[in-house]
């Protein structure tokens, strides 16, 4: 996932972590889903803006992503789930999914391997995700996964205790985040927690 700050005059900047600045508009461009997240006091033209680079960066897909719209204080769905990450940071390479849409397009990922090509951050999650959607793990048991990879992201590595995950895995169960997703997330977190630990160890 890559956070960028839509500037007055449109431009995009990358940033690390992302502020929620009710002036503040936000793109966070996914493999899947494009997320723009407005402040409640951003103007109309940053707003505008950021409809227009998310359609421009679609432009260059060969499969476009979902663009969902998301409002400051209406915050819902697998969005809600990972804010607290969002605000942290979760490096320069990761991804995140959308809500009820989602599906984990396997047959693609599966055509690039067996034509030999190198499979790239998304490929690898959408392989992850699919082996963990086929394992039949209760919701709630992927709500702790998650909760608890978030909180070691967000100790930066440090093992979080039980009340604390499952303080957080309550909070992902109310934010509605469908199964799929939940498989995504899950995967996502997990290859980045494995490539921080990696290149710390260079």
């Amino acid at each position: 996932m890559i956070f960028y700050s839509i500037y007055e005059n449109g431009a995009l900047r990358k940033v690390n972590k992302v502020d929620f600045s009710n002036s503040k508009v936000y793109l966070i461009d996914d493999f899947k889903t494009i997320y723009l997240w407005h402040g409640s006091s951003s103007s109309k033209r940053k707003r505008d803006f950021s409809k227009k680079r998310a359609d421009n960066l679609n432009n260059k897909r060969k499969t476009p992503a979902k663009i969902q719209v998301i409002h400051q204080n209406k915050e819902f769905g697998a969005f809600l789930a990972i804010m607290d990450l969002l605000k942290k940071g979760l490096g320069d390479e990761t991804s995140l999914e959308k809500r009820g849409e989602l599906q984990i397009e396997i047959e693609d990922t599966l055509e690039l391997v067996e034509s030999g090509l190198e499979m790239d951050l998304e490929a690898e999650i959408t392989l992850a995700a699919h082996e963990l959607s086929t394992q039949k793990v209760t919701y709630e048991d992927l709500s702790k996964q998650l909760a608890r990879l978030q909180l070691t992201l967000l100790k930066e590595n440090k093992e979080p205790a039980g009340a604390e995950i499952t303080k957080k895995a309550k909070e992902i169960l109310k934010s509605s985040s469908t199964y799929e997703e939940l498989c995504w997330l899950i995967s996502e977190l997990k290859i980045l927690i494995k490539k921080k630990h990696l290149a710390e160890n260079i």
